[in-house]
């Protein structure tokens, strides 16, 4: 074989490669990856909810900020109804900047991607959290969390949640009100941007 054949060769070889890795993972797996990279965000998202509420002296929550497990930051801000009523609505958004919980992975044997979200910094366009309450503070919760998350890293374009969840309540011990822990359930859907699809059923 003489060298410009070689060189040949070995251009198809990468190109072959290149385009192998391309097609590695399916557009209905990195909407399921984008979803595991907010996965512990949307407990934590509740989570500053309910400190938002319980905070709350007029209809604006004080805004509420946690930061990602491995960088950047969470905020929830947003309205909570006023009175003495039992049964209590949240109209809440989501931002985020820089924010990431750390690498996700397909499965064990498969190699981690390290993804990135950020959304809008306006507040009226960030992802909406809205939650109803019923017979504070040892009732139910349901909920909606909608809205699209910007994705860079080794995943880069959109994923848009569209989830519903309900759980229990429960009082912290200081006549304040909680998300009872593994009481919660999670379903719906990811779409990103590529145009896959991941079904959503967890139980926080």
């Amino acid at each position: 074989m003489n060298f410009p054949t070689l060189r040949v060769f070995a251009v198809l070889a990468v190109t072959l490669l290149l385009s192998g890795c391309s097609d590695e993972i399916s557009s209905d797996e990195q909407a399921r990856l984008a979803y595991l990279g907010l996965d512990k965000s949307i407990g934590k998202s509740l989570q500053l909810g309910f400190a938002g509420f319980n905070a709350a002296s007029s209809a604006n929550i004080p805004a509420q900020m946690t930061t990602g497990d491995a960088g950047g930051t969470l905020t929830i801000t947003g309205q909570v109804d006023q009175g003495s009523s039992s049964n209590k609505g949240m109209r809440l958004r989501v931002g985020m900047i820089g924010y990431t919980d750390g690498e996700v992975a397909p499965s064990e044997d498969d190699d981690k991607v390290a993804i990135t979200y950020q959304t809008t910094a306006d507040t009226t366009m960030q992802p909406a959290l809205d939650l109803s309450l019923r017979n504070i503070p040892t009732g139910t919760f349901t909920g909606t969390l909608v809205g699209t998350f910007q994705m860079t890293g080794d995943l880069e374009g959109d994923v848009t949640l569209n989830l519903s969840m309900s759980g229990q309540l429960e009082d912290d011990g200081t006549g304040k009100v909680r998300r009872k822990a593994g009481s919660t359930t999670v379903t719906g859907t990811a779409t990103s941007s590529s145009g896959g699809e991941f079904q959503v059923n967890v139980t926080l």
